[in-house]
């Protein structure tokens, strides 16, 4: 099924949510396009090899890459800093050492977040581009943000964590304090329960940052939540937990004890250094597998129950709507899911023959197993390989190689996670959600996403099922 002509199509209407994301994402791809050394390259037609190559190859050649101004091209990216750049640097000595230093990026290196505008910049998303990524592991300054008021500002000194409720002492505990107890790190990644959200009914957003960027991979380091409960004891009949955070929000969420007590983790830790400010500092709660909205950031509050607590976030929102007209409540896990990020949306095929197909597989059960890539829309599959480290609860990075005929092409990438599930079509789907929502569903989009090549090389996001 081509997508485009579905009766709940008026989502992209110019002042509709969607609309604004749209016009968002546009202004990004503006300045990609007219960057020659982008995969998004696209000025004044298609950029068949020999043209994009001789470009290229004219510009290292007049020094663009080497002696020409950066500004040439773009200004400055975020986290770098220009520096002259010399002809031939093997000639000159480099710029001298700091004493002392936090680090930059290359300013040759350009991959920011984006936040899609909303109403407000308080209660917000930004987007991760998995496009320029590689490896798993999301830099700590490109992980994706949603807050709902704002980024809170916490001094680790004066922060505790309450512990109350169901237990036979309530405790509270300082950051000093849960830093004292054993640590642990695990890798794995944290997905937006909305990853997705425009795309139910029709193919809204163009490039794979817009359709799936609201998911990340640091490594967490920090104390077993089971270690801090320990000490405050939970009596017998207990069976919910809330976290509450300390933003203006104050986002609660309940969680079941059993989890709670099996992997979850109290993280002041992020890929080796504090958890960034946008991330929770000086502490998050970390659920492994469980919809990010959980994964409680600033986190000041703990309290035992027997029964959830019927927040606010769990009753009107992060719910999963059925077409009888009743919603899905406690529905935690992230189901298996996989895209390809490259070639993906918005990008330009230089010319016919090999290009690899690569991407991100995960599962919130467990590991990924088996990632299969069909260059046909779905009518024949074959494995990927998968690159390790291959981790429980993470991202899993696929890759594929394919001899592009110059003709149409669909790809997709279907995985499968250790407990044998396999990633379902958007029309399965939708036959089980419905399209009921003004964008269809919100939450919980696990589909397979499909990618159009036309024969100029041009890739689009498109439905196709």
């Amino acid at each position: 099924m081509e997508e485009g002509k579905h009766p709940a199509d008026n989502a992209g209407q110019p002042e509709s949510a969607a609309g604004k994301l749209i016009a968002a994402e546009e202004r990004l791809l503006a300045v990609e396009r007219n960057n020659p050394a982008s995969p998004y390259f696209n000025q004044g037609g298609p950029p068949r090899a020999g043209r994009r190559k001789f470009m290229l190859g004219s510009m290292a050649a007049a020094g663009v890459a080497g002696g020409l101004p950066l500004n040439a091209l773009s200004a400055v990216p975020l986290g770098a800093v220009e520096h002259e750049v010399p002809a031939d640097a093997s000639r000159v000595q480099g710029y001298p050492l700091d004493d002392q230093s936090y680090g930059s990026r290359s300013q040759f290196e350009t991959e920011v977040r984006a936040r899609f505008k909303t109403a407000t910049a308080q209660s917000s998303w930004t987007f991760t581009p998995l496009d320029k990524g590689c490896g798993i592991i999301t830099p700590s300054g490109l992980h994706f943000e949603r807050s709902h008021g704002g980024t809170a500002v916490i001094d680790p000194a004066t922060h505790s964590v309450y512990v109350h409720g169901m237990v036979r002492q309530p405790k509270k505990f300082s950051m000093a304090d849960i830093r004292r107890f054993p640590s642990a790190s695990r890798i794995m990644f944290i997905e937006c329960s909305g990853n997705g959200l425009t795309e139910w009914s029709k193919p809204t957003m163009k490039t794979v940052q817009g359709t799936h960027g609201l998911t990340s991979t640091s490594e967490w380091t920090g104390v077993p939540l089971s270690t801090i409960l320990n000490e405050a004891g939970v009596k017998g009949g207990a069976k919910w937990l809330l976290a509450e955070g300390g933003d203006a929000a104050a986002m609660t969420r309940s969680i079941p004890l059993e989890k709670a007590l099996k992997d979850c983790f109290l993280a002041y830790g992020q890929n080796g250094e504090a958890i960034r400010p946008e991330q929770g500092y000086p502490l998050r709660l970390i659920v492994p597998g469980f919809e990010g909205n959980m994964n409680i950031k600033w986190l000041r509050r703990l309290e035992i129950s027997d029964v959830p607590f019927m927040t606010r976030e769990e009753t009107s929102k992060y719910t999963d709507l059925r077409p009888s007209g009743k919603a899905v409540q406690f529905s935690f896990e992230m189901e298996a899911k996989s895209v390809i990020t490259s070639p993906s949306g918005e990008m330009m095929l230089d010319e016919p023959g090999f290009h690899e197909i690569t991407g991100i597989a995960w599962s919130g059960r467990g590991r990924i197993k088996r990632v299969d890539i069909s260059v046909d829309g779905g009518q024949t599959w074959n494995a990927a390989a998968l690159q390790g480290p291959v981790l429980p609860i993470c991202h899993t990075r696929f890759r594929f190689p394919w001899m592009w005929d110059g003709k149409d092409a669909i790809l997709q990438s279907r995985c499968v996670d250790e407990t044998g599930y396999v990633q379902p079509t958007l029309g399965q789907v939708i036959a089980l959600r419905g399209l009921d929502g003004p964008l269809g569903s919100i939450y919980h989009l696990n589909a397979i996403q499909s990618w159009a090549v036309a024969t100029d090389g041009k890739v689009s996001n498109v439905h196709h099922y």
